[in-house]
């Protein structure tokens, strides 16, 4: 038995290859799991997909996993997307080295920002996408579930969760901070109404902003937004207008493509020459980067540009990040030692049988010569040759336990099945 996972992060990816390869929604993760099942059908699959990362996870015997190769043919038919665009930007790990980037990712030590919250949650319904579809299993159902005792055990053991600890908070806190000393002043835009763009705007409104606008093209999630963030609706159509009397736009959509174009933009600048910080935070991007260059006054960030800060939050973290590193090794070890100690079981048990069943054969033989011993004594005969038998089996199986606590003890079970002839 294995693990795998095929990826690329705000490590190894750009955000301009990162968002060709998004899976946007649940129902895209949903046939993507789909996917993955009908082709690779002998494997468990999770497929993760979050603004910094795209991970396909795979669980099974060693030759059914998909690797780097199938993995990248599969995004490319899904997408789309030319092979040769992203293959470079591809990771792959296998065995303990995949579930520990599972258990990093799950407690937030992989992420951008470090102990963000979100991250959890988002590992949670990738999971759940995967066991709704069918394409998970007893494997990575194991998996999951500890990724998830783990990430609860490095909040409650380390204190990465203190402090600014999510994207939104980092880009307010650090970003529009540097372009604004106060935010009671300012006109809040929000495109989008899901949870990173309520986060962000709460973080707001701890600044001070009270006059927030949501637009959204779902009028009913963009009404629920408003009211709970004490701000006003306005249909989707009506962006161009609020754009043009902008101080702030929260963008994150979810969108599979641009929805503020670089002509879009610069009509609505066109009205207007005040300072404008714009956030965009959707994967793939909501705005056209070029808007950047429409005017001295438009501060644009993205994803990508929160990416030194965080690493210099995370510097200034090490000793928090090397106690979630050791407990994160522990688990790690204790899984992988679950997992050898499971690819042992078939041979244990067809061992066993085989043993038993000679031992059986053996007792019937003696016995049917011993008629005129008692119960008593046949039992006791019977019991002690039982004996016999298990110590004999307990050196051989003792080194393959031991054996299994440090890897994968392929050779002693290929040695076992030829010493004792036990077949596949």
């Amino acid at each position: 038995m294995d693990v795998g996972v095929v990826y690329c992060n705000h490590h190894s990816a750009d955000l301009s290859v990162r968002e060709r390869l998004a899976f946007n929604d649940r129902d895209q993760i949903g046939r993507a799991c789909e996917s993955l099942r009908d082709s690779f059908p002998a494997a468990e699959h999770v497929v993760l997909s979050t603004c910094n990362r795209v991970e396909v996870y795979s669980a099974g015997e060693q030759h059914d996993l998909p690797g780097q190769d199938e993995v990248a043919a599969f995004l490319s038919d899904f997408h789309g997307v030319p092979v040769r665009e992203f293959a470079d930007e591809l990771l792959e790990a296998r065995g303990p080295d995949a579930v520990r980037h599972l258990f990093e990712v799950a407690c937030s030590l992989d992420s951008m920002v470090l102990g963000e919250p979100q991250i959890v949650a988002q590992v949670k319904q990738a999971y759940d996408e995967a066991l709704t579809r069918a394409a998970c299993g007893p494997l990575t159902n194991t998996l999951f579930q500890m990724a998830f005792r783990v990430s609860a055990r490095v909040r409650s053991e380390t204190s990465l969760a203190e402090g600014r600890v999510s994207i939104a908070s980092v880009a307010v806190g650090e970003f529009g901070r540097s372009i604004f000393s106060r935010f009671d002043d300012k006109r809040v835009v929000v495109i989008g109404a899901g949870e990173m763009a309520e986060e962000t705007v709460r973080y707001l409104a701890d600044e001070g902003a009270k006059d927030v606008t949501v637009l959204n093209r779902n009028a009913e999630r963009g009404k629920a937004l408003a009211d709970r963030v004490g701000g006003t609706y306005r249909p989707f159509s009506a962006l161009e207008t609020y754009l043009a009397a902008a101080d702030v736009v929260v963008s994150a959509t979810g969108s599979a493509e641009p929805i503020v174009s670089y002509e879009r933009f610069k009509k609505a600048r066109d009205c207007s020459r005040h300072q404008m910080f714009v956030l965009d935070l959707g994967s793939p991007r909501d705005f056209d980067p070029r808007i950047a260059a429409v005017d001295d006054g438009v501060f644009l960030y993205d994803i990508d540009d929160l990416k030194s800060t965080c690493d210099r939050n995370r510097r200034r973290r090490h000793r928090e990040v090397e106690r979630a590193r050791v407990i994160i090794e522990d688990e790690s070890r204790k899984f992988m030692q679950q997992i050898y100690h499971r690819a042992t079981g078939p041979v244990v048990a067809r061992l066993r049988a085989q043993w038993d069943e000679i031992r059986r054969d053996e007792v019937k033989l003696l016995m049917s010569r011993l008629e005129t011993t008692s119960p008593r004594d046949r039992a006791a005969i019977e019991k002690s040759i039982e004996r016999i038998v298990n110590k004999l089996l307990h050196p051989p199986l003792e080194v393959l336990r031991d054996e299994a606590r440090s890897g994968p003890p392929t050779t002693l079970v290929s040695a076992l099945q030829r010493l004792f002839k036990i077949s596949d």
